[in-house]
């Protein structure tokens, strides 16, 4: 198979992180969908922790967790770096820290489903 210039945008946080009034994932995907990402998809951790954080974990009796978070998002490699560089404002401006990865992908498959 050719190598089709994708890549995946990895980005690592906390589930309490915000950006305006929107966590931080909603924050993200809402302007992913806006700027036409392919694809997007946010995962909660139920144990984690960061450079500068204790551990982090998932217990049934917390109504408000602090969790770790990572948001996916899948295109072209460079339309994530566009992408990249309009988000980067708004996390150096968090006062929490957090994690970005960019890394190639080989797409197997991209079956596109039918509208309802």
């Amino acid at each position: 198979m050719q190598a089709t210039g994708h890549s995946i945008l990895k980005i690592y946080a906390s589930s309490t992180d915000r950006i305006e009034s929107k966590s931080l994932y909603q924050f993200i995907v809402e302007l992913a969908r806006k700027k036409k990402i392919a694809g997007a998809t946010v995962y909660r951790g139920i144990m984690g922790y960061g450079q500068s954080s204790e551990i982090s974990s998932s217990r049934f009796w917390e109504l408000t967790e602090k969790l770790p978070v990572t948001i996916e998002l899948i295109d072209f490699t460079e339309k994530l770096e566009e992408f990249y560089n309009h988000l980067e404002k708004e996390l150096l401006k968090m006062p929490k820290g957090c994690l970005v990865l960019l890394e190639p992908v080989r797409i197997l498959l991209y079956k596109k489903g039918g509208s309802k």
